[in-house]
C-alpha cells in the first residue's frame, strides 16, 4: 500500500484518478494535513515543528501498513525526504523526478509556482538533481500572479487560467516546472513551445515503482 501525504484535499481525485489510469492494482491511503502547509508558510520548511508534524504523519502511515509513502507537497517535500530516512520507510518527493526530467532537457530552466513558499524548495531540488547528473544549470523562478488566491477561493479554473498566462510569459527556457501538483493541469492551457512538466504522473509513477521494488514482487500490476 502506498501512501500519499497532502496538504490540501484536491489532491486526493487527482491521484486516485491517475492510479486508476496507470496503476489499478495500486492500493492508497492518503493522509491530508492542511494545517501542515500554513506552519511550514509561516515557520519555514526546516522548522522543528515541521519535522515532527511530518515524522507524526510518517509514523501514522507505517502504522497502517505503508510499503512507502509519497508527498505531494514541494514546499514541505525536502523535510518528508529526511524525516524518512529516520521513520525507516520510503519517502519520495512527488516533484523529484519531474526535476531530473527538467535537467535532461536543457539548463535554462524556469520554475513556476502559484505559492512563493514553493520556489526555494523547487529551485534547490532542481540544482540537486543537476548536481547528481553533472549537469550545469541556471533557474529562474516565476510567480503567478493572484493564482494562490483563487486557489484558496475554490476557483479552480480561474487558477489555472492565472497560472497558464504566467507561464506563457516564460521565455529562453528548455523547460518550465509547474512547482505544486496543484497545477498540473494548467499545461495544456499554456501557449507557446517550451516543456511544460507536472509533477503528479511521473510522481506516482516513481513511488508505484519504488514500492514494487521494496515489495520484491515484479509481477505486481501497478
Amino acid at each position: 500500500m502506498l501512501a500519499l501525504l497532502h496538504t490540501s484535499p484536491v489532491h486526493v481525485p487527482v491521484f486516485d484518478a491517475l492510479r486508476d489510469l496507470g496503476h489499478p492494482g495500486l492500493e492508497l491511503r492518503h493522509l491530508v494535513d492542511e494545517e501542515l502547509l500554513e506552519e511550514a508558510r509561516a515557520e519555514g520548511p526546516g522548522a522543528g515543528a515541521v519535522a515532527a508534524r511530518v515524522a507524526a504523519l510518517l509514523g501514522q502511515a507505517a502504522a497502517a501498513g505503508a510499503g512507502a509513502v509519497l508527498c505531494t507537497c514541494s514546499t514541505i517535500g525536502a523535510a518528508a525526504e529526511s524525516a524518512g530516512t529516520r521513520a525507516g520507510i520510503p519517502v519520495l518527493r512527488v516533484d523529484r523526478p519531474m526535476a531530473a526530467e527538467a535537467v535532461a532537457l536543457g539548463s535554462r530552466i524556469v520554475v513556476a509556482a502559484a505559492l512563493e513558499s514553493t520556489l526555494a524548495p523547487t529551485t534547490a531540488l532542481i540544482e540537486e538533481e543537476a548536481e547528481r547528473a553533472g549537469r550545469a544549470v541556471r533557474v529562474r523562478t516565476l510567480l503567478a500572479p493572484g493564482a494562490w488566491e483563487l486557489f484558496t477561493a475554490g476557483d479552480r479554473a480561474g487558477y489555472l487560467a492565472a497560472v497558464a498566462a504566467a507561464v506563457g510569459t516564460a521565455a529562453d527556457a528548455d523547460a518550465v516546472v509547474l512547482a505544486q501538483a496543484s497545477m498540473a493541469d494548467a499545461a495544456a492551457l499554456t501557449p507557446g513551445t517550451v516543456p511544460v512538466l507536472s509533477s503528479p504522473r511521473p510522481g506516482l509513477r516513481a513511488a508505484a515503482a519504488a514500492l514494487r521494488a521494496r515489495s520484491g514482487d515484479q509481477g505486481e500490476e501497478f
